[in-house]
């Protein structure tokens, strides 16, 4: 699967909060910038910006692939459990979708707490807890149940987001605020959105479901859809603070 259009996708349903809390974190003064779990550059290629910007990822594709959309970024490849920087080396240090993902999240925080200056600032922007997930109409449940077993198989801390606080405080960093990112209501409410989203679902699905299965499950997705009644939902949270 191509994961560019779905980062692309996550970037717009964050861009309203990235606005506000890069703005707060005085992003248009800061001199050096990083994104831990950068990905393919979805993220990196919005900042608005004159600060020398960097990016790291454990994925080799990934990064080869954001040196087409950041073409500015300093990229690198690594491991967000043991940042390759000295310590105080960034204004802002952030991370988008990544903490869910990764072994230890409090060693990540710590990692992105060290490399920051003193008042300098850490953000996580986008993290979901996919235990309040809410799929409806209710024949859908399963589906939902299901997914969430595919990303657990696949390493993902499902109830990550909901967490999200007590890692910030933990960490010792300073709070300056947290709390849900405003609901993007019915992630499939185009058919654009739709398709998108299934794209997902069917590479989640695919090692735990027959082609014959996923293809039901889609079936009655898209009937729901076209019916009006289909609603996916998943509480995501931000958190950021100052060293």
């Amino acid at each position: 699967m191509n994961w560019h259009p779905r980062y692309l996708q996550q970037a717009v349903w964050t861009r309203g909060l990235r606005d506000y809390v890069f703005d707060k974190a005085k992003l248009s003064g800061a001199g050096r910038v990083l994104e831990v779990g950068s990905g393919t550059g979805a993220i990196l290629s919005t900042l608005q910006t004159s600060a020398v910007l960097h990016g790291l990822d454990l994925d080799a594709a990934a990064l080869s692939e954001a040196h087409l959309h950041a073409r500015t970024a300093c990229l690198a490849r690594g491991d967000a459990h043991f940042l390759p920087y000295p310590n105080q080396s960034f204004d802002i240090t952030y991370c988008h979708f990544l903490l869910l993902w990764v072994k230890d999240p409090f060693q990540v925080l710590l990692e992105m707490k060290r490399v920051t200056r003193l008042n300098g600032y850490v953000l996580a922007l986008a993290e979901p807890d996919y235990t309040a997930r809410t799929d409806q109409p209710d024949e859908l449940l399963p589906l939902g149940r299901l997914q969430n077993e595919s990303l657990e198989r696949q390493g993902a801390d499902i109830g990550l987001g909901a967490h999200l606080a007590d890692l910030f405080f933990r960490a010792g960093l300073a709070f300056i605020e947290t709390g849900p990112i405003q609901s993007r209501g019915n992630e499939a409410g185009s058919a654009g959105e739709w398709q998108a989203e299934w794209d997902v679902i069917e590479s989640d699905l695919a090692g735990l479901l027959s082609e014959k299965e996923i293809a039901r499950w889609k079936k009655l997705d898209e009937e729901a859809h076209l019916r009006g009644t289909r609603l996916l939902n998943v509480p995501t949270y931000f958190a950021w603070g100052q060293v």
